[in-house]
């Protein structure tokens, strides 16, 4: 680790506040389980409950979807221009991702609910900049940096409970806005549990911390702005999945009770690819690994397409979730390869780009389920976009002068 970058990570935080090793890795995992699991993908498993309610339609709910990804791009546009006390940010972001949830709950119908999710969209892009760059710089200190793959576990076990636990709720005819209730109220408790780990540096410090001593941010070349555009292509190859995989096994498997689990499985796939990546080694080539990983997705996707039962889709949601996290903690290590102390900026260049690849899913669902009456022509369109993504990166390790070195 660089001076500049210890420099950087005792700005952030003073060494009398620094709290231990698991403390941050589990901090950073709940953080993500709450703005990742349940600000954005509860949504998921409870999209089938509002429609089943008549809350919304189909094609409203892939608007809401929209939006909550609009404002996640909006909320990784801003990390590029702004620079404010990471720890800071993520107890805002995790603060409105509870106000949030809670809000879906309330009878405001479509104008209402877009707004919350929007902001909903903001909010979780905010703890996933900053929370995961606080969380990588300090385990990097503590000489801990393969743990920084135990982060990106959050998300996949946020989406585990809120899918089993929407199982269960339908079972128990439960409507989405007790859903969205329950899991507002798990949100405040897991906020609690970590509130204390995310302590923001003195005002004085941060002002004269990162600004002042970390070196100006290398400029974009070839090889940075190849990198955010295969990682907005991971954006758009699984958001589709992951907007409507509940929905499209209803669609390929009417009354089937495994419909509704097909989503936790993906949860389970998203634990265990990120707990994997966190024991990869930090000197194996990133753009070999996400070129694996973004191979897997597409088979993941494509499976789901050709072999639409209940093996099948268990084996598409598995091989779908595997990759999920594993490819955002690969290529969140590439981009402190190419930038060091300064890779918070280029993380969220490539969470903007991330975030315009959800954008083109949802909408570009709606319309081609309308014009074919399946979702068939939508997941293709996702494979293609996977695979190119794991062109481009193994195109990029091909032609390298020299190995990765996270």
């Amino acid at each position: 680790m660089s001076s500049a970058d210890r420099q950087l990570v005792s700005a952030i935080a003073p060494a009398s506040t620094q709290p231990g090793v698991w403390a941050v890795a589990l901090a950073g995992l709940a953080a993500l389980a709450v703005a990742m699991g349940i600000g954005r993908f509860a949504f998921t498993p409870l999209l089938p409950m509002m429609l089943h309610d008549g809350s919304v339609t189909l094609g409203e709910g892939g608007w809401l979807a929209t939006l909550n990804y609009l404002g996640y791009f909006a909320g990784a546009a801003a990390c590029l221009f702004i620079r404010p006390d990471p720890a800071r940010m993520v107890r805002c972001g995790l603060v409105a991702t509870v106000l949030l949830t809670l809000g879906m709950a309330a009878p405001g119908g479509m104008a209402a609910w877009g707004l919350w999710r929007a902001a909903a969209g903001v909010a979780s892009a905010l703890v996933m900049v900053y929370g995961s760059a606080w969380c990588m710089h300090r385990l990097a200190e503590l000489g801990r940096a393969p743990l920084g793959g135990v982060i990106f576990c959050g998300p996949g076990i946020g989406i585990v409970f809120t899918g089993v636990s929407a199982f269960a709720m339908v079972s128990a005819g439960w409507r989405a806005s007790w859903g969205w209730l329950a899991f507002g109220v798990l949100a405040v408790l897991l906020v609690g549990a970590t509130w204390h780990i995310f302590t923001p540096a003195p005002r004085g410090a941060h002002a004269g911390g990162p600004a002042a001593l970390a070196p100006p941010a290398p400029r974009l070349n070839r090889e940075t702005w190849l990198l955010t555009l295969a990682y907005g292509l991971a954006g758009f190859g699984y958001i589709i999945t992951a907007t409507f995989l509940p929905v499209i096994a209803r669609q390929a498997m009417p009354g089937s009770l495994w419909a509704d689990l097909f989503w936790p499985i993906f949860g389970v796939g998203v634990i265990i690819g990120a707990f994997v990546a966190s024991r990869v080694s930090t000197e194996r080539d990133n753009r070999r690994l996400l070129a694996f990983t973004y191979a897997m997705q597409a088979i993941g996707v494509a499976i789901a397409v050709v072999w639409p039962t209940v093996a099948g889709f268990a084996l598409s949601s598995m091989l779908a979730g595997l990759p999920f996290n594993a490819l955002v903690s690969f290529a969140m290590r590439e981009a402190r390869r190419q930038w060091g102390a300064q890779a918070q900026r280029l993380m969220g260049l490539m969470t903007a780009s991330y975030g315009l690849g959800q954008i083109v899913g949802p909408p570009l669902a709606t319309a081609l389920v309308a014009r074919s009456g399946g979702f068939a022509a939508s997941l293709c369109c996702a494979v293609a976009a996977l695979l190119l993504g794991g062109a481009i990166f193994a195109w990029m390790s091909r032609t390298a002068s020299s190995p990765a070195a996270a």
